[in-house]
Parts: C-alpha cells; sequence; structure tokens
C-alpha cells in the first residue's frame, strides 16, 4: 500500500496540472453520472457518445481550473493571516482547513459552479441553468465541510479528494432525488 501512495504522491508531484486533468475527468464525470444511474436503477447516461467524452474533457478542464483556484485560495488565506486578517491559528490544521475551505467556496465555488453550467450546456446544446441555486447551496452543507478535511491533508492529496467528494455528492444527490416509475 505504501508503494501505491508514494507512486501516487510522485504523479501528482511531477504532473500537477496532468493528474488534476484526469482525476477530475474520470472522478467529476462519475459523480455526475450517479444520480441517473440510481434514479433510473440501471446503467444509464443522458448523453450520447459524443456528448460522454465532452463532458470528461469538460470535468478535466474543470480539474485544471480547480488546481489553479485551490492554490490561489491557499494564498489569499496566507496573504489575509499575513495582514491580520485572519489569526495566526488559520496557518495549519484543521484551522487552517476550515479557513481555506470557507474562501474557496464563497469567492471561487460560485464561479466555477456557474462556469461548470456553461460547459453543460454547451456540451448539451441548450441553454438551462434549473438547479443552480440548489448547486450553490451545496457549498454550504456540502462543500465546505468537506473542504474542510481536504485543505487539511497536505497538498498532494486535496485534487484526488476533491475529486473523490464528488463522488460522494453524486451518491447523496443519487440517494435523495424521487425514484422513477416504471
Amino acid at each position: 500500500m505504501e508503494s501505491i501512495v508514494s507512486s501516487y504522491i510522485e504523479w501528482v508531484r511531477g504532473n500537477p496540472m496532468l493528474s488534476a486533468g484526469i482525476q477530475f475527468g474520470i472522478l467529476g464525470t462519475v459523480g455526475e453520472h450517479i444520480p441517473t444511474i440510481i434514479k433510473k436503477r440501471k446503467l444509464a447516461s443522458p448523453y450520447n457518445l459524443w456528448q460522454f467524452c465532452a463532458t470528461i474533457l469538460g470535468w478535466a478542464l474543470l480539474g485544471l481550473i480547480i488546481k489553479f483556484g485551490f492554490t490561489a485560495m491557499r494564498g489569499a488565506v496566507d496573504g489575509l493571516v499575513a495582514h491580520g486578517m485572519l489569526p495566526n491559528a488559520c496557518t495549519e490544521g484543521i484551522t487552517r482547513g476550515i479557513a481555506v475551505s470557507v474562501i474557496t467556496n464563497l469567492f471561487f465555488g460560485p464561479q466555477m459552479m456557474f462556469f461548470h453550467r456553461l460547459e453543460e450546456n454547451l456540451i448539451m446544446w441548450r441553454w438551462n441553468t434549473a438547479g443552480l441555486t440548489k448547486a450553490w447551496w451545496t457549498l454550504i452543507w456540502f462543500w465546505i465541510p468537506a473542504h474542510s478535511i481536504t485543505f487539511s491533508l497536505p497538498i498532494d492529496f486535496q485534487i484526488g479528494l476533491a475529486a473523490m467528494w464528488s463522488v460522494a455528492l453524486g451518491l447523496i444527490m443519487g440517494l435523495t432525488v424521487p425514484k422513477a416509475h416504471h
């Protein structure tokens, strides 16, 4: 197991952008499809093959944006601490995780989610913002607590865990949507 973790860390450090794109391309797409699979009770996709491939690429692009955003938001917290706008306790551990998570999800999350919705609309050739407000609420009840854990971990694990959280959110959303009637 230690060898797998070491290989993962080496891959992430050697390929930070590529690893972010691949992890989000795969796990983001899986997380997006879980609610449909649960709702329809079968392995189903709302996309044709072109749309499915475009969805993977869209999530990969989002992974790159998230990688930049995470780096910027960690720097923002450091800057706020340096200027006395946040306590020194925000420099390590869970307190840092909470601070970076709150800053990330309030200042970066809404725009990132809107961009993702724009991607979905381009892929599906439509304009639909239904559910965007519901998605923004997940920043409060899901993403801030989840990313408090994410940002408490070493940097090498943060993008991977963030991508896995999208699978967890997909599962939660899939279990809370009404089931399709036969």
